[in-house]
């Protein structure tokens, strides 16, 4: 940062993780999460399924993720098939059609940005906090956020270069 003169900018030091792995169901905006402060692994999202199918829904579950290696495989794919959850996979590079990256950004842009954590517990505290007030808070703003409407193209012509 460049000024006049010098300012101090309080900044976390060290290293410290603090894991969401989530799924939103898009009609109810119902979001089952699973944190943690070491590492996200297929195990991880193995867990998350099971919280997923312990909800007993009775339509058919479709999981919409990104292409992380540990989503891919052969653990996740065996829980997902004993599960009964249908994985689909984006296409590389999309994050923009995966919804759980705009609650992310949300998430971000409310107890995030701008704001300076003396403590680990108080940052970890903030984010829980937020996704805790997600169906009561931010209800208004996340229904508009988590839209299915995404733009589509028609009679697009694709030319080689």
């Amino acid at each position: 940062m460049w000024s006049f003169s010098r300012v101090f900018i309080k900044a976390p030091c060290g290293r410290q993780r603090y894991n969401v792995l989530g799924a939103l169901n898009v009609i109810t905006l119902q979001l089952i999460t699973l944190t943690n402060d070491t590492y996200i692994n297929a195990g991880s999202v193995c867990e998350l399924l099971e919280k997923i199918a312990a909800l007993a829904l009775k339509i058919p579950i479709t999981l919409v993720l990104d292409n992380a290696k540990y989503q891919r495989c052969e653990a996740v794919f065996a829980c997902a098939k004993r599960l009964n959850i249908e994985l689909l996979f984006l296409p590389t590079y999309s994050p923009n059609l995966n919804l759980i990256e705009r609650l992310w950004k949300f998430v971000k842009k409310k107890c995030l940005y701008s704001k300076y954590y003396d403590k680990f517990p108080a940052f970890k505290s903030a984010i829980t906090n937020c996704l805790d007030k997600l169906d009561t808070d931010h209800k208004k703003e996340l229904a508009q956020l988590m839209t299915t409407n995404f733009q589509t193209f028609k009679n697009v012509q694709v030319l080689a270069l």
